[in-house]
This record gives structure tokens, sequence and C-alpha cells, in this order.
């Protein structure tokens, strides 16, 4: 299994809106729900410009349906 590191909360959401993501909405400032046509949905939280968690990071991939390595080739475009 690829290693998975800490994220920039942009980085995610782009290569969610690459995946079919869409913002469905805000809660507060620092969550950011968001969702497909398929039904699948997550939330990113954006706290202060801080990195995404490696367990939280798993959790979203959970949410989307997609493996660690998918994600990190999503990355290197």
């Amino acid at each position: 299994m690829p290693k998975l590191k800490p994220l920039k909360p942009r980085e995610l959401i782009r290569v969610l809106h690459e995946l079919g993501f869409f913002e469905h909405r805000q809660k507060s400032t620092s969550h950011l729900v968001m969702k497909h046509t398929d039904g699948r949905r997550t939330v990113v939280s954006m706290h202060g410009g801080k990195d995404i968690p490696i367990g939280t990071l798993r959790g979203i991939l959970h949410d989307i349906q997609i493996k660690p390595g998918e994600l990190l080739g999503l990355l290197k475009k």
C-alpha cells in the first residue's frame, strides 16, 4: 500500500473536483461538504491552513470509495 502523507485541504478539494465531486454546502467556515451525483459524499475540514491528518484522510478515502494509490496518482497530475 502506498504511503499517504498529510495533505493541504485545497489539494484534496482539487482532486475531488477531478473525480466529479461538487461543493454541496459549507458547515461554518471550517467544514466543506462535497457531494457526487452518484450519492457519495464527504466532509473536508479546513482548519486555519493546517494539513489534513492521515487518519482523517483515510476516512475521506473510505467515504469516496477510492484507494490510497488512486489518490496519489491523481495528485501527481
